[in-house]
């Protein structure tokens, strides 16, 4: 990566972006004054900033939910379609409210996935009726996620950001208690997380409007929610502004005794951005981004190849993603 940041001023981007990004992902709803005072700006100016990136579509706060906090499964799909359908299955994948990471991968003959299902019978109706039947889709591979190492509220942006300790511990918000036990959401919870995913810096205000609650209760349930590991903030953010290219994924075999320690290994990586032990002929998955080819290999030569125990290894680049984080329950 260029320490210049050159590469960012090219596609329209500087340090005080990447500052502000860092930022908001530390604590994705912190007062513009709070992350002013830290980076040293005026509140004007990270206004005007992220105003900018917002309506860019550069960067966007999002409440992501953790549907295993719900009971939900967690599923990773590679879907094998004709090259002449690959894009229509797609974009109907994209459509349905239980998938995210919906990527073109391997010269668009082939699409990956993440999908949420509720129950067995979910999964089932998905995976072994609707998708095999599909006009045009040669090959369903499914992998269920059984444990993840970095994703979720982790992003590349905590190991690639720029600001320094100091300055992520100014941001960082009160740690919150960890509640135990079973969450049920009712329709007031439903809309409370759909506004948030659209925009997790969204108002109380605004937030007692969309579900019909006081300010008050909103802000006591997003923080129960919170608690609970239902919710999260994230931050979808264009990569150019970290300097990096287009995601690759990583399909890895690893021996059973060495799986936790290469997926541990594999999760402190700073190209990873996510990393979880799957089901499947494969058992151990990641997403990664690198700033180009060449850094792409230099990582596959060193830090994959010093890995232990890796019997097998595929990699898919990613040539377009459809629709990316930020699941709606």
């Amino acid at each position: 990566m260029e320490s210049d940041y050159a590469q960012d001023r090219r596609h329209g981007y500087d340090l005080l972006d990447r500052q502000l990004v860092h930022a908001l992902h530390v604590d994705g709803r912190a007062p513009f004054s709070s992350i002013a005072r830290v980076l040293g700006v005026s509140d004007r100016t990270v206004a005007r900033r992220y105003a900018r990136l917002r309506s860019s579509g550069a960067v966007r706060v999002v409440g992501g939910v953790d549907p295993t906090a719900l009971g939900a499964v967690l599923w990773l799909l590679r879907v094998r379609c004709a090259p002449s359908a690959t894009v229509a299955v797609a974009e109907a994948l994209a459509r349905r409210p239980d998938t995210s990471w919906v990527n073109l991968t391997s010269g668009g003959t082939e699409i990956t996935c993440t999908v949420r299902t509720e129950s067995e019978a979910d999964s089932e109706a998905l995976l072994l009726t609707r998708l095999p039947r599909t006009p045009r889709v040669e090959a369903v591979s499914a992998h269920s996620v059984l444990h993840a190492f970095y994703g979720g509220p982790d992003s590349v942006v905590a190991k690639l950001g720029p600001l320094d300790a100091e300055s992520v511990a100014a941001l960082r918000p009160p740690q919150l208690a960890r509640r135990c036990g079973p969450v049920r959401l009712d329709d007031g919870d439903r809309r409370l997380l759909a506004a948030l995913a659209v925009d997790g810096r969204t108002d109380f205000e605004q937030l007692a409007t969309a579900t019909g609650w006081s300010p008050t209760t909103v802000r006591r349930r997003m923080t129960e929610l919170r608690e609970h590991g239902v919710l999260y903030l994230d931050i979808d953010c264009d990569n150019r502004l970290l300097g990096l290219g287009p995601r690759t994924q990583l399909w890895l075999s690893v021996a059973p005794a060495r799986l936790e320690e290469v997926g541990e290994a594999l999760a402190a990586h700073p190209e990873v951005a996510f990393a979880a032990a799957t089901t499947g002929p494969s058992n151990l998955y990641a997403s990664l981004v690198c700033p180009d080819q060449r850094a792409l290999y230099r990582y596959l030569t060193t830090r994959v190849a010093a890995l232990p125990a890796v019997t097998h290894l595929e990699t898919e680049q990613v040539i377009k993603t459809l629709k990316q984080a930020a699941n709606r329950p």
